[in-house]
């Protein structure tokens, strides 16, 4: 009998859903393709993820004048546009204007709601493209550019910049909402996960190791654990935040220890997570892929730790204390005096 993929309560996705990126089509779900195949030893064996992200959109032209400001350096990084052009810093405004962003007939929706003012809507996307260090830069951009043609030639104007100022290469991409033809892009989850898998495919092209899937699949449902940590210190930080964090604090304090009613359904799908992955291993043996299988079977045994926003914050929290013990030379508690993550 042919089983069905485990399914996350409350959601309409197998939570182990990695083998979308093979495009192989309808398949026996008691045989991997090639592709498929391919794609499970990118992902156990850790090659390097790709990342995709739309960092929002302005609201105004100035707005979008300023967002170019900004990749630009200032106009000391030229920008690339979608005609292959490169387009120093004296001549960056009047490319700008021939993008008539002014004239976007989305910006003419009607008010709704009982609302005196016209919905406001984003005149472009911004988004970036990038890939963890030592990746060379100028493979980042030859991915971005062919990215972008597939994605929006002819459709949609865009315009590209590659940093280099941080150890990660990337590009920052400006597109212009509103099509051509006058419809508008709509980026949804669906179309970000085959971006980044088409991303990834594009590197590879480069000749650079890349992959693309879910975190879930990795076994990861949040960032860096001392994320929340650094931006709640961060001038101008949001009071929400701080004050998660401050919570978290207290109950350290007065408890020593970090409970979070979230954790039950984070332990459910990590369970569903190492169940799919198993049965992959199963059916690699099957096929014959025996070294595969057992990469699997030891990429499940090191998964990190399951962690919810909370305990995450409390091994930030305590990662810091450790460090100003050890720094201080005194016997304060350290990490392993709490209980966290269980």
């Amino acid at each position: 009998m042919t089983r069905r993929p485990i399914r996350v309560r409350g959601s309409d996705r197998p939570p182990l859903d990695i083998f979308s990126a093979g495009r192989a089509g309808t398949q026996s779900r008691l045989h991997f393709s090639r592709a498929q195949i391919e794609q499970i030893a990118r992902t156990v064996r850790r090659t390097p993820e790709v990342m995709v992200k739309v960092t929002g959109g302005g609201g105004s032209s100035g707005a979008v004048s300023a967002h170019f400001c900004y990749i630009s350096r200032h106009g000391e990084l030229e920008i690339e546009t979608d005609e292959g052009e490169r387009i120093p810093k004296e001549s960056q405004k009047e490319f700008l204007e021939d993008w008539h962003l002014e004239l976007t007939a989305g910006q003419y929706r009607a008010p709704r709601d009982g609302k005196q003012e016209a919905r406001k809507v984003k005149l472009v996307h911004k988004i970036v493209l990038s890939m963890p260090a030592p990746t060379p830069p100028e493979k980042v951009l030859a991915a971005a550019r062919i990215f972008a043609r597939e994605k929006f030639a002819l459709q949609h104007r865009y315009a590209l910049v590659l940093h280099t100022d941080q150890a990660h290469p990337h590009v920052h991409m400006v597109v212009k909402a509103e099509g051509q033809d006058g419809r508008r892009l709509h980026i949804n989850k669906e179309m970000l996960r085959e971006w980044r898998e088409d991303f990834a495919r594009m590197m590879r092209e480069q000749g650079v190791a890349a992959n693309a899937t879910p975190r879930l699949a990795r076994g990861r449902n949040k960032g860096s654990t001392k994320d929340p940590i650094y931006r709640a210190q961060r001038r101008g930080a949001s009071t929400a935040l701080q004050d998660h964090v401050a919570s978290v604090v207290k109950e350290l304090k007065e408890t020593r220890t970090i409970r979070d009613p979230g954790r039950k359904k984070l332990v459910e799908t990590r369970k569903a997570v190492v169940d799919s992955w198993m049965r992959a291993a199963e059916m690699l043996d099957r096929q014959g892929e025996i070294s595969l299988a057992g990469d699997v079977r030891y990429f499940v045994k090191h998964l990190p730790p399951v962690l919810t926003d909370r305990e995450r914050i409390a091994l930030g929290v305590l990662h810091q204390d450790d460090r100003r013990r050890l720094a201080s030379r005194t016997q304060q508690p350290g990490v392993t005096d709490y209980h966290i993550g269980r």
